[in-house]
């Protein structure tokens, strides 16, 4: 046995981290409202190749080469369109008719854009001093809603107060509430508001007016739809009880008015004896409803439900409609997401995670049934309809291929692959992909994917990567940009990625095997499906390495301390002592439902936290983390790594001062991946540690 990798022919872009990086990413689309036409967002690899910009580009339906539509140092984002066909974008981009010095450019925040339907250049229609971080428009008016930042107080003072609170050099935040911060980011003393535009033909750029002036922090994260006649906001709303526990509820805002009505009406929500707005405590809410859809005729609601956790169980997801808030998936055991209606309004299209996929599905709204679309192994987003119903459009990506534009014919279920920016670059995988499967100490049957490298065979065995998805509710089943195998693969390894408990697309109690039991449940899961694989003459079982971020860095801290079997562990993000990481997250509130508090109730934190265990790991580590990280702190690396230390343990800190929990710069992306290589080189592959020229 050598302690080479099979070889793999170097004539793709996952050979040279050079060209990955400079792969053009499809990220989002939106069907024109006479159906000729889809805006793309892509975002490509800025000139210094320091960043990438978003840019929106034309893809027509009918067929034809795709069109660049906009272009700008500052990128643009958020295409939508009015009734005309106008399009709607966001951008940082200077008004080039009026003077800004650097400063400005520096404090401007982004505006919202125009492109006239019948050709033209690009005009600013609004802008709010916090920026605006989303749009909706109506199907056949030309109103439209604005999420955006705004200081507390009257929106047509932002400006002023943002200017004396820079004046003073003032950067408090004074909280009474949770949360305190967002992913990478602080939340306040800004909010988000919905604001409303109802002049956009107009030819200058106008102050929008402020529907929610008491917002706080009720619409965070939340994604609003706007009625097809302009007159109605539907929105999720986020309510906090004991300054702790949060509940959204779904309301109605009128877009003349500002009065906003609770349109979920969930009886255990609505609770608040004592009148004081927060709800009370003895009556904890059921659910939590987002990303509201409005029917074609104006009059109902589609929108996601999703059940409460509690200490004992996970809670379920649904698709319901309003008014009555009718469950239309009754005993569908999957999590639907991303509605979209028909034309006639008779049907409801969503996708939905389903045994290592990601499918189309319609359920018909007068009967509940149920239909799957799509068949093949793939992953779909960004749903939209055809004006005439005869098609969806969407993107499509799978584990071997990135996201690209098609066409599902609804008569046929015909998925046809439409022109796409950068299809010249669109690599070939260097290898193929396989399903694998295996039984576990409890009887269930669990699948994965299994990428073999090009030459890759019985009389040249590949050494094994077991790569663990984060979440945990998620599920290997489409591309992956940040973590993607074909670049192992391209090394010669054999990344094996599967789905133990705890994953979507399996059912609720698949994911209720794990739950509560993160690390053993789990653990055992892998045990079985690792097994099976390092059994296959194609895979070499002295070579093997684990590597996970998010709950997979979890589960790479777990399997540390508790076997020995694999040669190195890549821990990235990842969860260490589960006291310390459910206090300091962005989300607080989410965990204690299943964990319960540390102080009163340490059971579950002592069973599932991997700190408890630094004794006996004896693998050597690779642990990275993002100082920007605020889903899994920093804290959890530091104190891992201190750990590790302390405890005579082989290990190396990736760390990176201006990332979050996501690896998103080019030159970063670089470092990540040639200091993994040359980690999993000296222990798995037998060679020497080769320090990346960079660090």
């Amino acid at each position: 046995m050598t302690a080479d990798a099979p070889e793999s022919a170097g004539d793709t872009p996952f050979h040279d981290l050079n060209d990955y990086i400079a792969i053009p990413r499809l990220t989002g689309l939106r069907l024109s409202p006479d159906g000729s036409w889809l805006a793309a967002t892509v975002q490509s690899l800025s000139a210094d190749k320091k960043k990438y910009v978003t840019s929106i580009w034309r893809i027509d339906t009918g067929g034809g080469p795709p069109t660049r539509l906009t272009r700008s140092a500052e990128g643009e984002g958020s295409p939508c369109f009015l009734p005309d066909g106008a399009l709607l974008f966001t951008s940082k981009r200077p008004d080039p008719e009026r003077k800004h010095d650097k400063q400005d450019a520096d404090d401007s925040g982004t505006a919202l854009w125009l492109l006239p339907s019948g050709g033209g250049e690009a005009r600013p229609v609004a802008a709010v001093g916090g920026g605006i971080s989303g749009v909706q428009t109506a199907a056949s008016a030309g109103t439209i809603v604005l999420t955006a930042s705004a200081l507390p107080g009257a929106a047509e003072q932002d400006e002023q107060r943002r200017q004396a609170r820079k004046d003073a050099g003032v950067t408090a935040i004074l909280h009474e509430t949770l949360p305190v911060r967002y992913w990478d980011h602080d939340l306040g003393p800004d909010d988000l508001r919905l604001f409303v535009v109802t002049d956009s033909a107009g030819s200058t750029s106008q102050a929008p007016v402020d529907l929610t002036p008491d917002a706080g922090r009720a619409l965070d994260g939340q994604e609003p739809a706007l009625s097809p006649d302009g007159g109605v906001i539907a929105t999720g709303w986020w309510h906090w009880r004991e300054r702790v526990q949060a509940y959204s509820e779904l309301v109605s805002i009128d877009v003349a008015t500002g009065q906003r009505t609770t349109i979920s009406g969930d009886a255990d929500a609505d609770a608040d004896a004592d009148g004081d707005g927060d709800g009370d405590a003895a009556s904890e809410p059921s659910f939590d409803y987002y990303d509201p859809k409005f029917a074609p005729d104006g009059n109902r609601v589609v929108c996601s439900r999703a059940a409460r956790d509690t200490p004992n169980s996970p809670g379920d997801s649904t698709l319901v409609l309003f008014p009555g808030g009718t469950d239309l998936l009754p005993g569908f055991d999957r999590w639907p997401a991303g509605p979209v209606w028909d034309p006639t309004g008779g049907k409801v299209y969503f996708t939905a995670d389903d045994g290592g996929r990601r499918p189309v599905f319609q359920v018909e709204v007068t009967t509940g049934d149920v239909t799957k679309l799509t068949t093949d192994d793939a992953h779909y987003t960004n749903l939209s309809a055809a004006p005439d119903g005869t098609a969806l459009y969407a993107l499509r990506d799978a584990i071997t291929q990135p996201p690209a534009p098609v066409s599902i014919d609804l008569a046929t279920g015909t998925v046809t692959r439409l022109a796409s920016p950068g299809d010249g670059s669109v690599p070939r995988a260097p290898g193929r992909v396989t399903e694998v499967t295996a039984t576990t100490d409890d009887g269930r049957s669990i699948r994965g994917w299994l990428v073999l490298p090009d030459g890759a065979g019985e009389t040249s065995p590949a050494p094994l990567l077991l790569w663990v998805h984060g979440g945990p509710m998620s599920s290997w089943n489409g591309w992956q940009w940040r973590w993607n195998p074909w670049l192992m693969a391209a090394r010669g390894y054999a990344v094996l990625l599967p789905d133990p408990a705890l994953s979507t697309g399996y059912g609720l109690d698949f994911i209720a095997r794990g739950y509560t039991e993160w690390g053993s449940r789990t653990l055992a899961d892998l045990t079985a499906i690792t097994d099976a694989v390092e059994a296959r003459p194609d895979i070499d079982a002295t070579r093997t390495a684990m590597m996970g971020g998010s709950y997979g860095g979890y589960m790479a801290n777990w399997i540390a301390g508790h076997t020995d079997r694999f040669k190195a562990i890549v821990s990235h993000a990842g969860l260490w002592a589960l006291d310390q990481m459910f206090g300091t997250t962005d989300g607080p509130h989410f965990w204690r439902r299943e964990f319960g508090d540390p102080l009163t109730d340490p059971g579950k934190y002592e069973k599932n936290s991997p700190h408890l265990h630094i004794d006996a790991i004896s693998t050597p580590m690779l642990v990275i983390h993002g100082n920007l990280d605020y889903r899994v702190p920093l804290g959890e690396a530091l104190r891992l790594w201190s750990d590790l230390m302390l405890h005579g343990k082989a290990a190396k800190f990736l760390y990176f001062p201006d990332e979050n929990h996501w690896i998103l710069k080019p030159g970063n992306v670089m470092a990540w991946y040639q200091t993994v290589h040359a980690f999993l080189a000296e222990h798995v592959l037998g060679g020497e540690w080769e320090q990346p020229d960079l660090l």
